[in-house]
């Protein structure tokens, strides 16, 4: 239950700092705004950057923090920063001590590298570590305190209840949607899908594609070479680029595609794939991030080998071969993300654990 203290904007009783340092909007911002949109639910928070956050009354600054956290909270309690990326990191240990911040320190580790000396460092002045997948807890020096797998907002990600009327409305064309979503460049695969469709549309006359995501300078040559492709195959009509398109139209694109892939050479866990299936869509997803403790082949999709094109074009193919075969996929991915990959669970174990470090 929501208390009146939870919902108090009483600066001195907020218990909860989130970093939110990038200004280029990615998925570590996205898994950041939907486990927040619960949190602000049952802990008073406030997040320490404006970039992309809705609400501008839950907005700190770097300066209001050092002033808010020289004190502790009126039951002697110190605060929770947490960080989710290395500035982050920084920046809290540059609040507690350098400033004498009275905060607790955690850190949620996604990345599947091994550190660098810098972030070994900041780690070990972390007071808790948090590792969104067993993957990613596997490249810590030192085992996490826990494990807690992201979670989707299922009631902002669902299945229109008609997808091929959702994706005709949407204007790009064919009866049937597939896609890819994401920053546009070669590490998130997007040769891998234009190419499988390059090899597969042909048979599938009722299916159309999408890329969506933001095409930065340094990659218009690759994107404008894929177009070439794209062109020579006489499918510039059946796959399109949208570029970035408003957060909010995301939630919109996911409900009407039949399939999303997700191709990455690397995630650090890749909300993507649970945005997909929580939308009733079939995935296809690449051996990154936490994807192959989510997707379950041959039931919600089916995953493949990273870099892997014949892969690539011989799942796209086993996939489209069979549209009954790919709505009970859609229908059995959201099932999943129902039943374990809720965003109010994940904020729920959060802060459970964020007040066992108090």
């Amino acid at each position: 239950m929501v208390t009146q203290q939870h919902k108090s904007s009483s600066q001195d009783e907020i218990e909860l700092i989130i970093g939110n340092s990038n200004s280029n909007f990615s998925g570590v911002t996205s898994t950041m705004l939907q486990v927040m949109s619960e949190q602000r639910k049952i802990i008073n928070l406030r997040i320490m950057g404006k970039h992309f956050v809705p609400d501008p009354s839950l907005v700190i600054s770097f300066w209001q923090t050092v002033k808010l956290c020289r004190t502790p909270l009126s039951n002697g309690k110190w605060r929770i920063f947490h960080a989710r990326r290395v500035d982050e990191m920084i920046q809290g240990v540059v609040l507690k001590y350098v400033f004498g911040a009275k905060i607790k320190l955690v850190f949620s580790s996604a990345a599947q590298r091994h550190r660098s000396g810098l972030t070994l460092w900041l780690t070990r002045r972390m007071d808790g570590v948090v590792a969104v997948s067993n993957r990613s807890a596997g490249y810590l020096a030192e085992p996490p305190d826990m494990v807690n797998p992201h979670g989707v907002q299922s009631d902002e990600y669902r299945p229109a209840p008609d997808k091929r009327q959702a994706w005709q409305a949407l204007g790009y064309g064919g009866e049937i949607g597939i896609g890819i979503l994401g920053r546009v460049r070669k590490q998130k695969g997007v040769h891998l899908f234009v190419r499988g469709c390059i090899a597969t549309l042909h048979k599938y006359s009722q299916v159309n594609a999408v890329v969506v995501g933001a095409i930065s300078s340094s990659n218009k040559d690759f994107v404008a070479g894929l177009q070439k492709e794209i062109a020579d195959a006489g499918l510039t009509q059946r796959i399109t680029f949208t570029d970035e398109l408003p957060f909010a139209q995301i939630p919109k694109i996911f409900s009407s595609l039949s399939l999303v892939t997700a191709l990455s050479d690397n995630e650090g866990f890749g909300l993507t794939v649970l945005e997909a299936m929580s939308g009733g869509a079939a995935v296809l997803a690449t051996q990154a991030g936490a994807w192959e403790e989510i997707v379950r082949p041959g039931i919600d999709g089916y995953i493949v080998p990273i870099n892997d094109q014949q892969a690539v074009n011989e799942k796209l193919d086993l996939l489209l071969s069979d549209q009954t075969k790919l709505q009970a996929m859609g229908k059995a991915g959201r099932e999943s993300v129902e039943q374990h990959y809720s965003v109010h669970h994940e904020a729920q174990r959060l802060i459970d654990y964020f007040r066992s470090l108090q």
